[in-house]
């Protein structure tokens, strides 16, 4: 570790994605065991009413960070602003920002993606295949350049049954995708997603599987490297245990059961949850820009990072923790007392969710009404 936080030493490092569940926890990271880093420069656009200056303040409020204000308050002065947009053109950069990240930057982190599972897939294309794309061509032009760390996902090639780690034959050429939902309507676009994404289940999958392929053939020289997070979940060590941020994934799905909201779920028990803790893939990006930069592979390197083949936990293994956390640790305002089971059917799922999810809805709902109020 000494040898990896060394090399970080008066480097510039860009990030893309900061505010996200990951950026954050990479941010901190780097900020408390890469102490001599020069400068960590986060690519963030103005958000509703909140301009650049004030997302980056909420970046740095966030509660992983206090141990740093308490430590060593300074460090925090070392997180730089950029005012862009991944869906842009030139990611939205201007001239002189642009100058400056090409001047000085030597490690890139690509974490920005929109993780909606049923996002629009010209949104999708934009954020996920185009932005990357943008990102590459500003790489391009980065003389100090050492490494270039792309985050996918392990879901980029689920319509295979092993997934190694490789780049695989593009589901579509991502050239001619952008170009497609550049010009159609959305209509139209939306028409035609079905037949797109073939048997991938989503855009998300469908788009990240694009990006890795555009980077096999626009990255040039670059010393690219890809890593691959399955699901990815509340820290395990680092910065707090048990930190997270949002209630994607299993977290949803606990805190929805733990409401009593939640009484049924269409899922195999018996298969892997492939979740990792937050900490992991964010060690490997970190070690990964190490290694792509001292050690100059000769190919592209692709990392899975996952849990499933080494430890594996299964779904039947969430509901029982679960469950027993919940009783242990019950949730405020709860609905219904915390339940609930999986099951393979989707006729007995549907069953399930029409008695225990829509009739006590709408009884509720019909006795906020009966009281004057808005239903729920």
């Amino acid at each position: 570790m000494a040898a990896v936080s060394e090399f970080y030493r008066d480097k510039a490092v860009l990030i893309t994605g900061a505010t996200g569940f990951m950026g954050k926890v990479l941010v901190e990271k780097l900020l408390r065991s890469c102490p001599q880093v020069a400068t960590l420069y986060v690519l963030l656009r103005p958000k509703g009413q909140h301009s650049v200056a004030e997302r980056r303040q909420q970046l740095l409020s966030a509660q992983i960070f206090d141990g740093l204000r308490r430590s060593s308050p300074s460090q925090l002065e070392k997180l730089v602003a950029v005012p862009g947009d991944i869906m842009q053109p030139g990611l939205g950069l201007n001239s002189v920002d642009r100058a400056r990240l090409e001047q000085e930057v030597s490690i890139v982190f690509h974490s920005a993606a929109t993780v909606k599972f049923d996002e629009a897939l010209k949104v999708s294309v934009y954020m996920n295949v185009k932005g990357t794309q943008s990102l590459l061509h500003l790489a391009k032009k980065m003389p100090k350049l050492e490494a270039f760390i792309h985050v996918s996902t392990a879901y980029a090639n689920c319509d295979r049954e092993v997934i190694d780690e490789m780049v695989y034959p593009s589901p579509a050429d991502p050239r001619k995708v952008m170009d497609t939902v550049e010009w159609l309507d959305e209509d139209v676009i939306a028409d035609m997603t079905p037949r797109l994404l073939g048997n991938r289940p989503n855009t998300y999958t469908f788009t990240k599987a694009l990006a890795e392929s555009l980077i096999v053939s626009e990255k040039g020289n670059l010393p690219v490297t890809i890593v691959r997070p399955s699901i990815v979940t509340c820290a395990w060590k680092e910065p707090l245990p048990g930190w997270i941020d949002n209630f994607n994934g299993p977290t949803g799905l606990i805190a929805g059961s733990g409401k009593g909201l939640m009484r049924t779920l269409l899922c195999d028990e018996d298969l892997v949850a492939d979740i990792v803790p937050v900490d992991v893939p964010i060690n490997l990006m970190i070690t990964a820009a190490w290694h792509t930069a001292v050690h100059r592979p000769q190919e592209m390197l692709v990392y899975n990072c996952a849990s499933g083949s080494i430890r594996p936990i299964y779904w039947r293994q969430v509901l029982k923790y679960g469950h027993n956390e919940l009783r242990r640790s019950p949730l405020s305002d709860v609905f219904w007392y915390p339940g609930g089971s999986f099951t393979k059917s989707p006729m007995l799922h549907n069953f399930w969710v029409a008695v225990c999810h829509f009739l006590p809805a709408y009884a509720i709902d019909a006795v906020i009404m009966l009281m004057g109020k808005k239903p729920m």
